[in-house]
């Protein structure tokens, strides 16, 4: 019933950009955090950012001033901007939503995509 897709994943080269989305449904996760993971073969499981209610945000220093969350509470819908992109972003990546302890927290996430994959070429 409650859904989490994520879209927008691709092949692109070192240095270019993508934009993904995640849209909610079966219900409102208006106070919700939304988060985004990524997870590369062989390692653990990343938080990339994550967003409150209010729009306060955290990005990993991997990722910082590079990636951009948001989110349309109207749509239901959080977007994921990634801009200058490495190789070592390459990974699937994943919408979730939840109520952690603290905004940089990875656990507490209820609810989650099945993923989209992003390939970044060298």
């Amino acid at each position: 019933q409650v859904q989490l897709v994520e879209s927008g994943g691709g092949l692109v080269q070192a240095g270019g950009s993508l934009r993904l989305s995640c849209a909610a449904s079966g219900r409102t996760f208006n106070r919700d955090v939304m988060g985004w993971f990524r997870q590369a073969p062989r390692k653990e499981r990343e938080l990339v950012a994550a967003i409150t209610w209010s729009g306060s945000t955290y990005y990993p220093d991997s990722v910082k001033g590079r990636f951009t969350i948001s989110r349309d509470n109207a749509k239901n819908t959080v977007y994921l901007q990634m801009n200058s992109l490495r190789p070592e972003d390459t990974a699937v990546y994943y919408c979730a939503a939840g109520l952690p302890p603290t905004i940089a927290t990875i656990q507490g996430y209820d609810y989650w995509g099945r993923g989209t994959q992003v390939t970044v070429s060298s």
